[in-house]
Parts: structure tokens; sequence; C-alpha cells
């Protein structure tokens, strides 16, 4: 559904005609195509979504646009947004620009810098289920509890909870498929410290913060230097006492190029030719980005030397080089960027330990030894990423369960299909997360192949079943490619399970993605 009712289609055709011709192919086709919705009369299968980030709302959108309303969203929280809801951490934001961070069917032309911040990602996919018409179809207070394949009937059985306390109660319905967009960031991890039950102040993680405590004069130790504590520890850093960060390992962490959009390229922006030309710009550099993740790759030993470089000059009486020089590989962790972190550090009130936490005590924090006096502890330490689906309790064709199955790590045909569980369709799941370009556009072809997948079973109600032939030659060729990234090489992250398998990134550029998802390859299932 566009934002742009008042701009004529003629007017707009012209002026992506005016286009280059590579370029307005690729402008054109970004959105991606849609097929004519099923006709009136005909019966749709029954299809359970579950979650309301950008993956939820969005297929919910596009199965309405396609004529399919036999669909129920599940919400287990009281608003929709995913991780944008429940990540409201002091200065959150977005890494991705801010037109390329927005489905291209619901454009947001209203954005009003290049960067989104919390806020106004959460208001975006707060407009979402008006726009597109789904609000009715939306249940919060809903989570869903377990899914079973029922092998006799060929359907779904999904069992929901609902209310708080002694009111829950759980029920169970029917549905012909099933898409789970819980995504991969959605279980905030702390880890198990001894002792922290014994901390006497306030503990809460970046994912779940706790606005009801005051930082202002206080002395925060954070534990975990990553993504969401870039942005919330300069926040923070002007009303505590002193900041302590605790930090296993440095990051590698570039400028943002960020500013409020002017006026003038607000109102061009609002031009639906230009924001898609200017939308496909972005996606084209950051795609380019790709080769850096290349290990040994000429682009990823340039970033090397001048990250090098860079940092050689942070170092200092203050900050030593074990405090900002990682000791792994550029891109190995998600490069971070930032303009205030460096600034932070240098702060006289903030301090960095690095090493690992040993131990929690009531007022203080021991690394190697010494006790850190804090009197609050945050947690920036990330999330149960390789949990796909957790906790929900998945079975499959024949009572197999999905997280026995998934016992060495995670894995599914392109992320989305997975061998003995017949029309399931995960969004952001296994190895479909990026380094370099925006999760937005892998959920939209995730999406668009999903879509696909239902609407042929009104035609051919036999549900689909990917073959687990087709699922491990894929996997195959995604472990041969992921070997020569920088990931595969000696790092901690959370793209790996504990035994180091990669299960969380895709292996190749989004082009790829596009490629390989364009339409699914019938010959790769089974109707059962």
């Amino acid at each position: 559904m566009s934002g742009d009712r008042g701009l004529r289609p003629s007017r707009t055709a012209r002026m992506v005609s005016l286009l280059p011709l590579p370029l307005r192919r690729r402008a054109e086709a970004l959105p991606g195509a849609m097929a004519p919705p099923v006709r009136p009369g005909q019966s749709t299968p029954r299809v359970a979504i579950i979650g309301t980030g950008f993956g939820g709302l969005g297929v919910a959108a596009r199965l309405r646009q396609a004529g399919i309303d036999t669909f129920t969203v599940f919400e287990k929280a009281d608003a929709v947004g995913g991780t944008w809801r429940d990540n409201s951490y002091p200065g959150a934001a977005c890494d991705v620009p801010s037109h390329l961070y927005s489905l291209s069917f619901v454009p947001n032309p209203a954005w009003t810098r290049k960067f989104p911040t919390q806020p106004e990602i959460r208001r975006y996919l707060d407009s979402i289920p008006a726009r597109t018409g789904i609000a009715d179809r939306i249940e919060f207070g809903a989570e869903v509890r377990s899914l079973r394949y029922d092998d006799d009937a060929k359907t779904w059985q999904v069992t929901v909870l609902r209310g708080d306390g002694p009111d829950a109660a759980e029920t169970t319905e029917t549905f012909d498929a099933v898409v789970a967009a819980t995504g991969q960031l959605n279980r905030p991890h702390i880890p198990d410290i001894e002792g922290l039950d014994s901390f006497d102040g306030p503990v809460f993680h970046s994912a779940r913060w706790d606005h009801d405590v005051d930082l202002t004069g206080r002395h925060v130790g954070v534990v975990g230097i990553g993504a969401s504590a870039i942005q919330f520890v300069p926040a923070i850093a002007e009303s505590a006492a002193s900041l302590t960060l605790f930090q296993r390992s440095a990051n590698y962490v570039a400028p943002k190029a960020d500013a409020p959009l002017s006026p003038r390229a607000r109102r061009l922006l609002r031009v639906e030719a230009l924001r898609k030309a200017y939308r496909f710009s972005i996606w084209a550099r950051f795609e380019a980005r790709f080769m850096a993740l290349r290990d040994g790759s000429t682009l990823n030993r340039m970033g090397q030397n001048l990250f090098d470089k860079g940092l050689a000059k942070a170092v200092g009486p203050k900050l030593t080089p074990e405090m900002v020089v990682p000791d792994y590989a550029l891109g190995c962790k998600r490069i971070l960027i930032a303009n205030d972190w460096y600034p932070t550090l240098m702060r006289p009130d903030v301090t960095v330990v690095p090493g690992g936490v040993q131990k929690v005590e009531p007022g203080a924090v021991v690394v190697d030894g010494v006790s850190h006096p804090v009197d609050t502890l945050i947690f920036g330490t990330g999330f149960e990423s390789t949990g796909f689906l957790m906790p929900m309790t998945v079975t499959g064709r024949h009572g197999v369960d999905l997280q026995e199955s998934w016992a060495e790590g995670a894995e599914a045909h392109l992320g989305i299909t997975v061998s003995g569980f017949p029309n399931l369709f995960v969004l952001y799941g296994p190895n479909t997360n990026l380094g370099h370009n925006s999760i937005v556009f892998m959920l939209e072809r995730q999406i668009s192949y999903a879509l696909t997948c239902i609407r042929s079973l009104v035609s051919d109600p036999r549900p689909l079943d990917v073959r687990p032939g087709a699922q491990a030659a894929s996997n195959r060729r995604l472990e041969r490619r992921l070997a020569t990234t920088v990931w595969a090489t000696a790092c901690h992250s959370w793209y790996k399970t504990e035994s180091g398998r990669i299960t969380n990134n895709w292996s190749g550029t989004t082009s790829d993605y596009w490629r390989r998802t364009w339409r699914p390859r019938w010959t790769d299932f089974d109707r059962v």
C-alpha cells in the first residue's frame, strides 16, 4: 500500500523512466512483484502468524493484498513493534539508513534523519496495521506456546496462552500454515555469573530497560559492550556519577554519517520515483561492502589498515590497546557505528575494565580478582540468538522435535523452510542475518517466497515439505561459502553456536539471496 496517494501513476512512471536503464530496472524491482489476488469465492488456507515486528506485519499485509484474509497474527505483548518495541533504552537507533529500513510496499516518506531512532521506527511500525488494513487480524496478549503438526489432518495445532496469573488459559487452534516471525533477537541473554543474585542494586538488561530507575548520580556498571551499549552508554554518561564498562573484547567502531534530513530533502523524498532511486542507491552502496567481509580480501585488508591507524590514535594514558584495539579480524563481529563512543571513553568518570567478569558481589563486580564498586548493573550482553523459535515447542511430522533436530545447530532451506515441518515458514531464520546491509530487504524476500508457497495451497491444498536433499544441498553450499568469510575466523560472536558453527549469517550478498528466493523451485518440495 502506497503512502503517496496524491501522486499520479503516470507522473511516477515518467520520472522513473528518466533514470538510467539499469537503475530504473533495479528501482522498479526493489518492492517485488505481487501476483494477482485470489479470486472471490476461492477457499484460502488458514494461516497463523507469530510476532508483529517487520516480518509479521509485512507478511500479514502481503497476505491481505493477495486476497487471503484467513489469517491471525498472534502477539504476546500489548503492542506491535517486535525488537523496536522491546529495545527502548536511551539512545536506541538503527545502523541502517532510514529509507532502506522500511518495507518497500509500506513506504515512509516522513523520515526525519538519515539514520532512524527507535521512537521514529516505533511510530512507523505502529502505523502499518491501519495503513495496510490488518489491524483487525492482530490478537494481543496471545503467546504461542507450541506448534504441533497433525499427520492425519495435515494441519498445525497451535497452542496459545492468553491472560496472566491465575486467569491465564491455553487454547489450541487449527491452521493450515504457520509463519514464525519471532526473529533472532527477541530473548535477552544474561550470562550465568556467580553471585549475581546477591547484587543489592537495580539489575536489568538493555532490551528490558527499567525506566523507573533514575540513573542520576548512580555508579553504573555495564557488562557487555556491543551494539546496544555503544548507544546507551554515551546517552547515560551525563547523568550517572560514574560508569564502569566491563568488556570482554573491544569493538571496531566507525563514524556514523548521521544528520537530520533537510526540509528540501524531505520534500524531494516524498516523490515516489526519487525515493525509490534513493533507496536503491543506499542498498547498492551497502551491497558493495560485502567484499570487506571476505577473509583476506583486498577491501578487508584496506579496512583493517584504516582502523589500525585510527585506533592507534585513541591509545594513550587513559586507554590501553587492550581497551580499544580488537584482538580479532575486522568484521568477525559486527562493525559498529557511532560518533560519541570514543569521546565517552575519554571522560574522567568513565572507566574501561577489560576481561571477563569473574563474579558479582552485593555492591561490586569482580574482574581478575579486583573488586569494582557499582550500585547499578546494566547488561548489554545481547540475545539468545542461536536458539531459533525458542521457547516454543515445535513438533513436526512423525513427532519430530525441532530443537532436537537442531541439536548441532539450526538450519533451514534458504533460512525459510525446514524439512519435516510442512507449511512452516520462518522469517529471519537460520543464516539470514547480515553484516553489511538491511535485514528488512532479506525479510521482504522471505515474505515473497513464503507468500508464493501459501498461495499455491489455494489450488493444491496438500502441504509443502522441503525435501531433505534440497535442504542439505543448500546448506552445504552455504557452509562452503561461510568458510571464506571473516565470520569463520577466530572470535566469539553471536553469529555462532558454542561449537563455532555459524547459524545466523547469510553467506553472500543480498543480490544472491534475492536471486535464490525469486520464486520457490517446486522440485525442492514434496506434497505430503
